[in-house]
């Protein structure tokens, strides 16, 4: 491979533009990284509600709502709303009512002529708890460890109204578990990076928690109730410039969640997902403009290169160097979210991951959403 320096003025100029963008990118995955990496919290016994929202969940309540209600965590209760279920959500919740005194559940029944979305279930849950700090995950999702409690409580601390962790899905064989995998990991490293400099862009629900004075304060969902979806991302996108917000990495935790087995299912879940982001702040699209234009930038600076015979070696060498870097910058990262192989296998999950997301966009113009949704 021959390095060549006799560009004409049109390749000089693709170079330069090139050589920026490596350079901003590395800078940009350098402060995520930084951010991410946080020391562990100090103790904290508040008291927490836990907030679960089920519809037809009974096998997951089943199977997950256990390691739930075993939090080794002094003072907690777990509120689940089961919201119009029809299979055996209510029995299952009942005996385990039973069992465990600090689960409360309230149902939700049918109303033909009045149709809700998840945000009234979770608005129902907000005013069933007794206290003031407020712990949400979903139905499908289980803690790590039994210290996950410990770990949220902790990272609210006297000034933190919103608290936000990783909430992962659990790794199984083949591509597309790891394109939603990686799709989730660095998204997480994104949004959770941003949180921890008290610029919160995005929440997830499966694992995050938030003020009760704060949700009312907002004035709940009032200002995107007629969006179907948004009860995390959207809430937090809106109330976190007017708060501090603080993140908890530590991998007790993670919360995991079992990914979607087809295409089709992750590809309707995704377009789920994008409905929300027109309605984000201005400064949050300007920040998500800049992420994605870094990474487009990027690949598409590399593929025209390819093109010139004359620029091949040189965008051979950027791309190498820029994987090196990525590497060892979100090696720590992944080691403290439990993604090791995923720092492996981003040189095929990136591309293809960035290739899809335009499909995904144009999927969530075409969404029709029902009024309840995972």
């Amino acid at each position: 491979m021959i390095f060549n320096f006799s560009f004409s003025l049109f390749e000089t100029c693709i170079f330069g533009l090139g050589v920026i963008l490596w350079l901003l990118l590395i800078l940009h995955l350098f402060r995520m990284h930084r951010i991410i990496a946080t020391k562990p919290p100090t103790f904290n016994t508040i008291p927490l509600s836990v907030i679960i929202c089920a519809r037809n969940a009974d096998t997951h309540l089943t199977e997950f709502l256990p390691k739930v209600l075993n939090q080794q965590y002094p003072k907690f209760e777990v509120i689940v709303v089961n919201d119009c279920s029809y299979d055996t959500t209510e029995h299952v919740l009942d005996a385990y009512q039973k069992i465990f005194p600090h689960l409360r559940y309230t149902t939700i029944k049918e109303d033909e002529y009045y149709k809700h979305g998840k945000k009234f279930a979770v608005l129902v849950g907000i005013k069933a708890a007794q206290y003031e700090h407020l712990v949400f995950t979903d139905a499908d999702c289980y803690p790590h460890t039994d210290t996950w409690l410990d770990e949220v409580a902790a990272s609210f601390g006297q000034e933190h109204a919103i608290v936000m962790g990783y909430g992962a899905y659990e790794k199984q064989k083949g591509l597309l578990n790891a394109l939603i995998r990686w799709d989730t990991f660095y998204n997480a490293v994104f949004f959770l990076s941003n949180a921890h400099r008290g610029k919160a862009i995005s929440g997830v629900g499966r694992n995050m928690g938030y003020l009760k004075s704060l949700f009312y304060k907002e004035k709940g969902f009032s200002k995107h109730y007629h969006i179907v979806s948004g009860d995390d991302d959207l809430f937090i996108n809106h109330a976190a410039p007017k708060c501090k917000s603080a993140i908890y990495t530590n991998s007790n935790s993670i919360t995991y969640s079992i990914a979607k087995t087809t295409f089709w299912s992750w590809t309707l879940q995704k377009a789920r997902h994008l409905t929300t982001a027109p309605y984000y702040t201005k400064s949050s699209k300007i920040k998500l403009g800049y992420h994605f234009v870094l990474l487009y930038g990027f690949y598409g600076f590399i593929a025209a290169a390819c093109t010139f015979y004359i620029l091949l070696p040189w965008a051979l060498t950027i791309w190498f160097v820029k994987s090196v870097a990525h590497f060892f910058i979100m090696r720590r990262a992944s080691k403290q979210l439990l993604e090791q192989d995923l720092n492996y296998k981003f040189l095929y999950t990136e591309p293809l991951w960035l290739l899809l997301l335009p499909w995904f966009k144009i999927q969530s113009l075409r969404f029709k959403p029902e009024f309840w949704m995972r």
